[in-house]
């Protein structure tokens, strides 16, 4: 509501500002100006002062949710000062209503579609119920703090299932590929299920995960779509060799300066079930490697 007080504060300088543009008058012509103002008395001026300062307030509560054809009752409170016994219940059911509207809108939808895109794990009826008892008091069977370690584990799964459901398809892909590609005599295999192909050996130093390295790069999925590279920019990238996703540091801590290979990262040693825009989850990832210097 200060808006609406600022309102007198504008007319207030509307009248100085009208004062002050006026030239420099003797104390005579100044005693006579005054005069000539107060030419209404205070209740016609207090009067006016009140019907200047709703200005814009039907607008204001009308975007409070309150409907103009019951300005009556808004005119009532107005009159009253202060809420009654009955109008504060009038309140609460007031909140509650939109508060339960917000709840079966907003609220219930979203949580459902983050389960799994539709009610079938999630029931209103229950929901509500839930809500409910909460705030009347009703002790549960289950402590505040088991039931957030429950829905945190549940959602956990809902939400891992969802992705296994969106995405598994990639997953199996990515394995596939790998097991053919073992098989291939220019792939070397680490423990982690790391793949590289040496293009070109280098003889120079083995960067440590500590320091930063200078390379030139194209990243591709497995369909041979790319979704990055330093070659298309025109320049190589800079950055520190634990800044980036596992299956680089791996790869980047085996090649000598001066190699040139390509890298096959398995989805654990990627981006696992994170979505990165043009890297769905899941993928297993290809990418070609010159490592051109550590930077000091």
């Amino acid at each position: 509501m200060k808006k609406y007080f600022l309102i007198l504060a504008l007319f207030a300088s509307a009248c100085i500002t009208s004062q002050a543009g006026t030239k420099k008058k003797s104390k005579k012509d100044k005693k006579a100006e005054v005069a000539k103002v107060d030419t209404i008395d205070v209740k016609t001026f207090s009067y006016l002062i009140g019907r200047l300062t709703t200005e814009g307030l039907a607008q204001y509560i009308q975007q409070q949710g309150v409907d103009l054809q019951y300005m009556s009752y808004f005119l009532e409170g107005f009159k009253q000062g202060q809420l009654s016994e009955t109008d504060a219940q009038a309140k609460a059911r007031i909140t509650g209503a939109e508060i339960r509207q917000d709840v079966d809108t907003r609220v219930i939808p979203n949580l459902a579609k983050q389960i799994n895109d539709s009610t079938t794990q999630l029931s209103s009826e229950e929901f509500v119920r839930g809500f409910m008892e909460a705030m009347q008091g009703v002790q549960s069977e289950i402590s505040t703090d088991s039931a957030k370690i429950l829905v945190d584990k549940q959602m956990e799964y809902y939400q891992t299932t969802q992705m296994e459901r969106r995405y598994g398809a990639n997953r199996k892909a990515g394995e596939d590929f790998l097991k053919s590609n073992a098989k291939n005599k220019d792939i070397t295999q680490t423990a982690s299920g790391l793949q590289y192909k040496v293009i070109t050996k280098g003889e120079g130093p083995v960067p440590t995960a500590t320091q930063k390295v200078k390379v030139h790069y194209e990243g591709r999925l497995l369909d041979g779509k790319v979704f990055d590279s330093s070659y298309k920019r025109g320049q190589p990238t800079t950055f520190g060799v634990n800044q980036v996703i596992r299956g680089w540091i791996e790869a980047l801590t085996l090649m000598p300066v001066g190699s040139k290979w390509e890298i096959y990262i398995p989805q654990e040693l990627a981006y696992g079930a994170r979505d990165q825009r043009e890297i769905p989850p899941f993928s297993c990832l290809i990418f070609t490697v010159e490592l051109l210097e550590i930077v000091p």
